[in-house]
């Protein structure tokens, strides 16, 4: 395997990871089910494919900004930030599906999408292309952020 196709591997196999352990962590069950949502809440089915193909493009944008990295220092960087991202990914399900803590993971929201700012400020130096890639990314939070928000508004506070 040469080395340039490598860090797609990687990337893939990363995402593919991602994903699922991100889809066992989201109980969809009845505590969910009645909770008070907005009208414009999407059904459940849009979730899935939305982040399929949300770290995909991250997925896509870490290989681009690997390999236009300058340097293994900046390889490094990017590598930890990604890293970073991805914690701070995987912790929002846990807090609002398994611990039912809408209020909680909408504390931690706003250190993810800082996160993926911190991403696109990073990348855009080694690959503009890599950069546009996060946007949707920062986008769905975004409207994720806004929808936990309205949730947390619209239900009692967890005891």
């Amino acid at each position: 395997m040469s080395y340039l196709k490598l860090p797609g591997v990687i990337a893939a196999i990363t995402v593919v990871l991602v994903l699922g352990v991100g889809g066992w962590m989201t109980t969809i069950d009845q505590w969910y089910r009645d909770l008070r949502k907005p009208t414009w809440n999407p059904p459940d089915w849009v979730f899935g494919p939305a982040w399929t193909v949300i770290l995909g493009l991250a997925g896509w944008s870490a290989v681009l900004a690997w390999n236009q990295a300058a340097d293994v220092a900046g390889q490094r960087f990017i590598l930890a930030l990604f890293g970073i991202n991805i914690v701070l990914h995987m912790l929002w399900s846990p807090l609002f599906f398994n611990l039912r803590r809408p209020d909680w993971a909408l504390i931690e929201i706003p250190f993810l999408w800082l996160s993926i700012l911190a991403l696109i400020v990073a990348v855009w130096p080694a690959s503009r292309l890599a950069g546009w890639l996060l946007v949707p990314y920062l986008l769905w939070v975004s409207f994720a952020a806004f929808l936990n928000f309205t949730i947390v508004r619209m239900n009692r506070p967890a005891p």
